[in-house]
């Protein structure tokens, strides 16, 4: 213990003085900037290094502590993330300057130890910087997965996995009921292994949920367990990212638990993809990861091997895929349950169009106005990602006439955006009809 004391207090004393000389090397560089023009107005009161982390780890949820600076510092303006700036939009007219004369400028994302550890080294197409590597992933997911034609090849999958949850719903309810008739259901749960078995299905040809499968389910919880500590872990602002240069220490061990469920996504990616490499000796290419085999086929892709690329990318639009879905169907449920007037007339729209007799088929959306109205409205009003995931500018840009320099952050508070008071009227109320956007 005497020999232990010493060494802590050194240790202790030699970070802080790393700390004292980063902030003033910060300080000094930063004043030193010529100012090429007006600079965005800066949040006061951010503490040195830290800068103003308290808005993102407060009693408020981020995008509504942002929203609540508007008023005195306008819809644009900085705050400090550790040692970054990080601009924040409120407005659409901003973001339409940021997405478009300066798309090519933010198209990249920060390169922070949760997207390091998380996306494979940054081989997941959202997390990786723009560039050739970008391009050709960006070109594959667009052709093989998201293109009109590949939707409509997939439509059955998405109406027999919605028949199939109703018929096992109802089967529930038919097993469980109380004696009032009622069964109580999470539906966010329901929702959320819906969407996981469509994307299952999708990606890798899987439906691992409600299916009698107890194996597979059990991957599914387990895949459901470590997507939860993804998120979570990805949205975590790190010692390392504040100051770069004591990204070594790791507090707190949430590196060592970004690895860790790195890990166990990639063990289930790895099996399969295993799986898919068997089956593809007998010539069938159906789902989403076949094709990425057969595009790819062995080569490297700007450095990383065709296994990291398959698994990266599967991985990014199961992420992206799953996760926003159920949090929209779940508001929407919500938000349809407190306000019955709506909930009525989306009714009464099915019941004119599509009947009682049979479920509603996509080719019915082109016949109805009030139900899609009724879920834009529910997005403005409650979007799954209310606060934008991080970007960074690698050029200096002008954004609303102000001047930004090249490395500051982009942060777009879509709930704000998307509930201006010029745009909307009442626009904290749930109101489908008004669901125009400018």
């Amino acid at each position: 213990m005497e020999l232990y004391l010493p060494c802590l207090n050194i240790a202790i004393a030699g970070i802080l003085a790393i700390l004292v000389f980063s902030y003033f090397i910060i300080k000094r560089s930063s004043s030193s900037a010529k100012a090429k023009g007006p600079k965005p107005p800066k949040v006061e009161g951010g503490w040195p290094l830290l800068g103003h982390l308290d808005l993102f780890g407060g009693s408020q949820l981020p995008h509504i502590a942002l929203a609540s600076l508007v008023g005195k510092y306008g819809p644009i303006f900085t705050v400090n993330i550790g040692i970054h700036s990080a601009l924040v939009i409120s407005t659409w007219e901003a973001a339409k300057d940021c997405f478009t004369t300066n798309d090519i400028a933010i198209s990249s994302r920060p390169a922070t130890l949760g997207i390091k550890h998380l996306s494979y080294n940054f081989a997941m197409v959202g997390f990786s910087p723009y560039g050739p590597y970008w391009r050709e992933i960006r070109k594959l997911t667009s052709l093989e997965l998201l293109s009109n034609r590949r939707l409509e090849l997939l439509r059955n999958v998405k109406a027999s996995e919605v028949e199939m949850s109703l018929k096992e719903l109802y089967t529930l309810w038919s097993n469980r009921k109380e004696g009032s008739g009622e069964l109580l259901v999470e539906m966010k749960q329901w929702f959320g292994s819906l969407t996981l078995n469509v994307v299952f299905r999708m990606i890798a040809g899987k439906r691992c949920f409600m299916n009698g499968d107890l194996s597979e389910e059990k991957e599914a919880r387990r895949w459901q367990k470590a997507m939860g500590e993804f998120f979570h872990l990805l949205g975590l602002f790190l010692l390392g990212d504040a100051v770069p240069w004591l990204s070594w220490l790791d507090l707190g061990g949430q590196q060592k638990a970004m690895k860790r469920t790195a890990k166990e996504l990639d063990s289930i990616l790895a099996e399969w993809l295993e799986e898919h490499k068997q089956k593809r000796t007998k010539g069938k290419d159906q789902d989403f990861m076949d094709v990425m085999l057969s595009a790819i086929d062995g080569a490297y892709v700007d450095g990383f091997d065709a296994d990291t690329v398959i698994k990266a990318t599967c991985l990014a639009m199961i992420a992206g895929g799953s996760d926003t879905t159920m949090v929209t169907l779940t508001w929407t449920l919500s938000l349809l349950l407190n306000n019955r007037h709506v909930l009525k007339k989306v009714y009464e729209e099915l019941d004119q169009h599509v009947g009682k007799r049979r479920l509603l088929n996509e080719s019915d959306i082109n016949n109805l106005v009030y139900l899609p109205a009724t879920i834009k409205e529910a997005m403005r009003l409650c979007p799954p990602g209310p606060l934008s995931v991080q970007r960074e500018f690698r050029e200096d840009c002008t954004v609303g006439g102000y001047q930004v320099p090249k490395g500051t952050w982009l942060l777009v508070n879509l709930w704000k955006i998307q509930t201006d008071p010029r745009v909307w009227d009442d626009p904290m109320e749930f109101k489908p009809e008004i669901s125009h956007y400018p």
